[in-house]
């Protein structure tokens, strides 16, 4: 990233398709030529792990394992696995303008099964096995188990397998094979479905941004298979988990319930983990965001139990420690650090440690006292990356239909907004006018989408990463638009 360049920001499940949500099929490569069409550089997606707790991509079973739910069916008819009568004749939801969740996690698995009985092995599945062992086959059991248990968090399963007795590992990988199977051949064709969506974006020029959330999810495989490297007692209960201190948004604080990392271990053994997910996600995206890049220098901490965040303790990350190791080994991928909020100065040297891009957020510069602050365009670095707003705001639109009319004033004054101009308009100019080096626009900011296309709001246990695209949304005349914007300020 080191020329100006612009990118659009939507998820994968947001893609139009016939089958309820989005996939790595047909429609993402017509997705890929638009953003050629209108000059974009750069695709920006969320993570992409199988979803839990609120279908969010940030609650994932694994950090290195691919969504199921965004393998295309297409490709499955192509190769005689499934008949094109049996996509046509499931139960995807009633409304094409967002994902049910409920219904096709359903829909998919029963796809995936049927498919699945007809594959005989391969070259390219034995292969894919051994070369990805190393996460693939804790994660294979752990799903299998998931599924033997009924669903219930690994926490809650029996003792010995809870605490992987190496006789009762054996025995349930004996018993649970035929299933271990089937969760490996969904991992393989999600993985040779990604390596053509990759190879198509980038014969088209269009660079892919991953996501990695900072913190796992409690349910996961990855704490399962790795007590040691994550804060737990010796009965494998969480000794304190992760939040944010109350603030002028929220008076308790935020409760996220993430297990916490055991640092000192993870320095033992050189953050091998670390390294193995940065590498993971280099082989995948060409360029990675880390989310809540702060907590790398200093994180909040709960006492496990408590019902809110409000007696939590700041506690030392492990600094440029950490990202000198991970640039030892890893040399092939680039970060973005997702610094948005109140943060140390010490947060701010280890980013200028790392040399990594920070975030800023146009929409979260305009306030009601007009005041002076690095989220307004004249203050960000050339080494940031802007963006109108995130998965996480509201749309660009919405913001200014709900803000007090004093933050209006004062964007359309700053933006310089024309009269007879729409203020999304204004606002994605002057994201691509600001100084940073790359600019994302959220898809709903490029189209002028109002509230009901917001993709999340934080704090909100259900209905959210529910929006979908519709096919007559991506007009030829918006994608002249951009491609001018990116032409006029050098994009």
């Amino acid at each position: 990233m080191n020329k100006r360049s612009c990118g659009i920001l939507m998820h994968i499940t947001s893609l139009p398709s016939p089958y309820g949500i989005g996939t790595l099929g047909n429609e993402a490569e017509k997705f890929a030529e638009w953003l050629e069409k209108a000059g974009q550089h750069y695709w920006q997606i969320l993570p992409i792990g199988p979803t839990g707790y609120g279908d969010s991509p940030y609650q994932s079973f694994s950090s290195f394992a691919g969504n199921p739910l965004l393998i295309d069916l297409d490709e499955l008819c192509a190769g005689d696995l499934l008949s094109k009568s049996d996509c046509d004749a499931a139960d995807y939801g009633a409304d094409p303008e967002y994902v049910d969740y409920a219904k096709i996690i359903a829909t998919r698995d029963t796809l995936l099964r049927k498919a699945f009985s007809q594959f005989v092995d391969d070259v390219g599945y034995t292969s894919f096995c051994l070369e990805e062992s190393g996460w693939l086959d804790d994660y294979a059991l752990f799903t299998a188990l998931k599924r033997r248990f009924g669903g219930k968090p690994w926490t809650e399963w029996e003792a010995d397998i809870k605490f992987r007795k190496p006789s009762t590992m054996k025995r349930y990988r004996e018993e649970l094979k035929d299933e271990i199977r089937f969760v490996k051949w969904c991992q393989y064709i999600f993985f040779r479905q990604w390596n053509r969506f990759r190879g198509f974006c980038r014969s088209k020029g269009i660079k892919l941004i991953g996501d990695i959330p900072i913190y796992v999810a409690p349910d996961s495989a990855d704490v399962w298979a790795n007590p040691q490297l994550f804060e737990l007692d010796e009965k494998l209960v969480f000794k304190r988990v992760a939040g944010v201190p109350p603030d002028y948004f929220s008076k308790s604080g935020q409760l996220w319930g993430n297990p916490l990392y055991n640092w000192d271990e993870m320095r033992r053994s050189n953050y091998d983990w670390w390294v193995k997910r940065i590498k993971k996600s280099a082989l995948l995206f060409d360029v990675v965001r880390i989310d809540h890049f702060r907590a790398f220098d200093s994180y909040y901490a709960v006492p496990y139990g408590h019902k809110t965040a409000e007696h939590g303790t700041w506690e030392k990350g492990p600094g440029i420690a950490l990202w000198s190791e991970i640039k030892r080994q890893v040399t092939n991928v680039r970060i973005i650090a997702e610094d948005l909020g109140n943060a140390f100065d010490s947060v701010k040297k280890l980013l200028t440690d790392t040399g990594f891009p920070g975030m800023r957020v146009l929409q979260f510069g305009f306030n009601v006292d007009r005041a002076d602050n690095e989220q307004l365009p004249h203050n960000y670095p050339r080494n940031s990356v802007c963006y109108t707003g995130t998965h996480d705001n509201a749309t660009i639109t919405q913001w200014y239909d709900e803000a007090e009319s004093a933050s209006k004033r004062m964007a359309r004054g700053y933006l310089n907004k024309g009269r007879l101009e729409r203020f999304y308009r204004a606002a994605v100019r002057g994201a691509y006018a600001s100084p940073s080096m790359l600019t994302i626009i959220p898809i709903q900011d490029a189209l002028g989408l109002r509230a009901d296309s917001r993709m999340n709001i934080p704090g909100t246990p259900s209905g959210n990463w529910t929006w979908r695209l519709q096919k007559h949304m991506l007009k030829s005349k918006t994608a002249a638009w951009l491609k001018s914007l990116a032409e006029d300020y050098l994009r």
